[in-house]
Formats: C-alpha cells, sequence, structure tokens
C-alpha cells in the first residue's frame, strides 16, 4: 500500500470517527431525533428480561381451568404472591400468578380459566387452553410481585374468587411451614370449577381454616361475616372478580391492612369523560371520546405506539406527560413513575386536557 492510499485511508477513517461523535451527541440531546428534545422523554417502559421456556405440562385441573408447567434452567426466584407476563405465539401477553413452588428453579407453574370471546375474553386464555401444547417454546418475562405477602403480620384473611386462588395458594404454604394463623373464604360458581381443593383441604388438616363456598350449592359468600371474624392487625388478601373486591374493600373493618390482585383495569370514582390530548413534539391536538382509550385516539395519528396487554400490567405504552391531571388506572407504576407519566392503554384525565411527550 503507497503512501497516498494510507493517507486517503487515514482521512476517511477520521472523518467517521468525527460522524459517530456527532451523532451520538446529537442522539444524546434528542433521543428521538429529529424530533425536538425534550427533558428526559420518554417511550415506552423497557421490558422485563425475557426467558424462552418449554411447555412440559398443559393439564385440565377443574372445569375451564389449564395448569401449565413451563420449564428452564437456573430461572429467577420468586415468592408468593409473584406472577408472569406470558408472550403468547399470537404475540398477545397475559399475566398469570405462579401458584407452583418457589424452591424449584427447574420450572414455573400458571394457571388460567378459559373466557370465552363470547363472554368478554380477549383471546388470550383461549389461546393457552386450544394452541398451546406439551413441547411447545413460549417467551416469559418475570417474575413480577406487586401482591408481595406479609409474613410479619399476626394473622391472615384470604378471600379468593374463582382464578383468583392461584396466587394465594403458595401463600398459604408458605403461612404455613411458618406455623402462622390464616384463614380462607374461596367462593366459586360450582366446585367442578373450583381449582385446587384437594390441596387445599390438606392443608386446612381439618382445623376448619378453609371456607368454600360454591354458588350454585350454598349461594353467594357472607363477606361481612368474614371480615368481621378478624382481630385489628389482620393482613387480608383479596383476588377475584372486580365485584368481589370491591365488596372487600366497601366492607373491610378498621384496623385491617388491604391487600390487592388486579389483573383487569381498576375502576374509577371520576368515570370516564372526554378530553383533549396535545402531542407536544408534532403540535397535534387529538380528542378521546368518552368510550374510547387513549391508546386508541392516538394510534391513528401515531401509528407505531408500542403496547400489548391493553390492561395496564406490561407496562409497554407508558409514555411521558408534560401537562395535565392523571387519572391513573393501571395496577404496575409506582408512586414515582405516575409523578410524571401514565399508561395510555386504561389511564384517562382528570380535566380536559393533557400533553404527551409525543
Amino acid at each position: 500500500m503507497n503512501a497516498r492510499t494510507l493517507r486517503r485511508a487515514a482521512l476517511v477513517a477520521g472523518a467517521a470517527v468525527v460522524v459517530r461523535h456527532a451523532l451520538r451527541r446529537r442522539v444524546k440531546n434528542s433521543p428521538l431525533w429529529p424530533l425536538p428534545a425534550l427533558e428526559e422523554p420518554v417511550s415506552g417502559r423497557p421490558r422485563a428480561r425475557a426467558l424462552r421456556l418449554r411447555v412440559t405440562g398443559h393439564e385440565r385441573i377443574a372445569d375451564g381451568v389449564v395448569q401449565l408447567r413451563l420449564e428452564g434452567r437456573d430461572l429467577p426466584a420468586w415468592r408468593p404472591g409473584a406472577h408472569l407476563d406470558l408472550v403468547l405465539p399470537s404475540g398477545l401477553i397475559r399475566q398469570y400468578s405462579l401458584c407452583g413452588d418457589p424452591e424449584d428453579t427447574s420450572s414455573y407453574t400458571v394457571a388460567t380459566r378459559l373466557i370465552p370471546v363470547a363472554d368478554g375474553g380477549r383471546g388470550g386464555s383461549a389461546e393457552v387452553h386450544e394452541q398451546l401444547a406439551e413441547g411447545d417454546e413460549i417467551e416469559v418475562r418475570g417474575p413480577r410481585n406487586r401482591f408481595p405477602l406479609d409474613t410479619a403480620a399476626p394473622a391472615h384473611l384470604f378471600v379468593a374468587g374463582g382464578i383468583g386462588i392461584t396466587p394465594v395458594l403458595p401463600m398459604l404454604r408458605d403461612l404455613e411451614a411458618r406455623g402462622a394463623a390464616w384463614t380462607l373464604l374461596y367462593a366459586g360458581r360450582g366446585l367442578a370449577s373450583m381449582p385446587f381443593l384437594e390441596e387445599l383441604a390438606k392443608l386446612d388438616r381439618q382445623r376448619g381454616r378453609v371456607t368454600v363456598v360454591a354458588e350454585d350449592r350454598d349461594g353467594r359468600p357472607d363477606l361481612a361475616a368474614a371480615l368481621d371474624a378478624t382481630a385489628p392487625g389482620t393482613a387480608v388478601y383479596c383476588c377475584g372478580p372486580e365485584g368481589l373486591m370491591t365488596a372487600v374493600e366497601e366492607l373491610l373493618p378498621t384496623g385491617r391492612e388491604l391487600h390487592l390482585e388486579r389483573f383487569t383495569p381498576r375502576n374509577s370514582a371520576d368515570g370516564n369523560g372526554p378530553f383533549e390530548v396535545e402531542l407536544r413534539r408534532s403540535g397535534t391536538i387529538v380528542h378521546v371520546p368518552a368510550d374510547t382509550t387513549v391508546l386508541a385516539a392516538l394510534r391513528p395519528e401515531v401509528p407505531g405506539l408500542a403496547y400489548s396487554c391493553e390492561q395496564g400490567f406490561c407496562g409497554t405504552c407508558q409514555q411521558r406527560v408534560v401537562e395535565g391531571d392523571i387519572d391513573h388506572r393501571d395496577e404496575l407504576l409506582t408512586d414515582a413513575e405516575r409523578d410524571g407519566s401514565m399508561l395510555i392503554c386504561v389511564s384517562r384525565c382528570r380535566g380536559e386536557r393533557l400533553v404527551l411527550d409525543l
């Protein structure tokens, strides 16, 4: 290689370095360049580390309920109350509580009830029941825990409705191993549709701590009596249909600590009203009707918006709010994260206008 060629190569390499450094500075100043920069822009919540696990068990354990065993190696640890995000083959993301043994680092166990689309299902449970099979591989994110067990409480009352028993079961095993005080009120439409009844009977050991209420046999559970029987300081855990959790909230005596696990968006006392959203970066104004989510209203204007669960649990659609009073309806964001951002698939505006960093 002659001197002229060497000089030319050196000039090209030097120019590339200069351009690379300039681009890095530009992107640092505005991560969404060439759009204008705003202070600390946010464009969606980073995804948790994903795992590829194999379905080694697909078992029907009650009418309309399937249990999955997902196997891997050296899986992340979890504690009672944790759940997984399952990324289904269709791309749907659904959240399911872990109901197996936290000491088992080779597998995770979850259970899901089939909710037909005709009954309000959105396709996730049908895919798990009808399309997943042993031998399939599936992407899993988590575990995450927003429903942790308070082992320091002097006593525990669990109220589970239907498939809401899944996060409760590992809690009962943990407390029983500790010799702690607990009681369970387990309600469902019928005994045939209620999973884990045999294991619950073994945990109870005929001590009368488990009350099973099948609606087709016993009518509705007496929530007031169960709650009134608790002593001050009791930790009350509830997971199940929204109506059940709302009733427990309303009937809870003072001096009890309530813990809820939701897998549907939280109802808001403010209701749904229309408002407008300004997209600060483009200046576009979007009207959000009372019966439409922010996500649905924005998608025609911003087709590439990231979203997945549309239930306020996965965090994919998190966006920064520059101005406005947010009506948070998710079950994911921390208090710090709620100060200036929202999940646009479920949360709304308390007033008439929001300004988003979009």
